[in-house]
């Protein structure tokens, strides 16, 4: 009998071993693809991540850079990256031609747009876009977008001239009279300021009649069906840590400038105020951070529909969930 024992106590701590290693292994790899290059609005991720929360949720996340929400409605739609960040409306666009997504946490209640432009250049209002150059990336949720905008505010669609150019352009090509008019988010608001002066001309689409919903988390609808638990357990600490850089900036934008090279801190600090702008309407405040409104959303497709040509029309209840919300985690103002 003693024999025996010393025999099985080896065997029963490699089994232990063995357990524990493949419980290290068995974290869900999640491939998570954002709307842009990395800044302020994209802080709480980085944070979950750093703050090791997804991990201790069991997920692996891969954070990778995108260039528009164009490409990442269309990369999580065809399940290339398991979820995303999107404009919510140029999701519902994507999922009209086919693309299988899948809202579960708004971040912007309000609408992100703003149009730019110098004074100099004679633009004093939408109205006097008509034949001139504006220029962003081909993926540029505005760009997607502008038949909407140019409906509201009385322009033909086909009356500009867009350009191709990277986000890092907009404001020196503006200044350089290579185009002009650019869009930006207002999360970049003051970025702008600095950048294009007092001749800075500016419209938020709001002011237009446009406050649709904004970036948002989407997921491929694949992946939901087949991961859901991974996908709730992804939900419940983004929304955790988007509520921790609410209640406390500095950790979340160290988190971020750690991540990411090439930015300035003063600029984020100050993106992440207006991020908060965003993030706030009644629904976030007084039912859940993250909450889609059924109205809004309704609301939204319509607006997608009236202005764009639907391959497939489809009911919205089946493009957005709030299942996974913590209905205990609200937005502060």
């Amino acid at each position: 009998m003693p024999k025996r024992t010393n025999l099985l106590a080896p065997l029963a701590g490699a089994l232990a071993l063995a357990v524990a290693a493949t419980a290290a292994t068995a974290a869900e790899k999640i491939n998570f693809i954002l709307n842009w290059v990395p800044g302020a609005d994209h802080a709480p991720y980085f944070h979950a991540k750093a703050r090791g929360w997804y991990a201790d949720a069991g997920l692996d996340v891969e954070i990778l850079s995108g260039k528009g929400s164009g490409l990442s409605s269309q990369r999580v739609g065809a399940g290339t990256s398991h979820l995303g960040i999107s404009d919510l409306a140029t999701a519902l666009v994507a999922k009209s031609k086919g693309a299988d997504v899948i809202a579960v946490m708004n971040v912007y209640a309000n609408s992100p747009y703003g149009m730019y432009w110098l004074k100099k250049s004679g633009i004093a209002g939408a109205r006097d876009f008509a034949g001139k150059k504006i220029g962003n990336p081909p993926w540029d949720a505005a760009r997607v977008m502008w038949p909407a905008f140019a409906k509201a505010v009385g322009l033909p669609a086909d009356s500009v001239e867009f350009v191709n150019i990277s986000p890092q352009a907009k404001a020196p090509s503006l200044l350089a009279g290579q185009i002009d008019v650019t869009t930006n988010f207002y999360n970049g608001h003051d970025t702008m300021k600095r950048l294009l002066g007092p001749d800075m001309g500016f419209l938020a689409w709001p002011e237009a009649g446009l406050n649709h919903y904004g970036n948002s988390v989407i997921v491929n609808g694949g992946f939901l069906k087949a991961k859901r638990a991974a996908v709730a357990g992804f939900v419940r600490v983004t929304q955790k840590a988007f509520a921790a850089c609410v209640a406390e900036a500095k950790p979340c934008i160290d988190s971020l400038m750690a991540a990411s090279s090439g930015l300035k801190r003063t600029d984020q600090d100050l993106q992440w105020a207006r991020v908060k702008e965003l993030m706030t309407d009644k629904f976030t405040l007084t039912v859940a951070l993250g909450y889609m409104d059924p109205g809004r959303m309704q609301a939204d497709y319509e607006l997608v529909a009236k202005y764009f040509k639907m391959k497939a029309p489809f009911d919205v209840k089946t493009a957005y969930s709030n299942e996974f919300l913590d209905r205990s985690i609200k937005m502060t103002e």
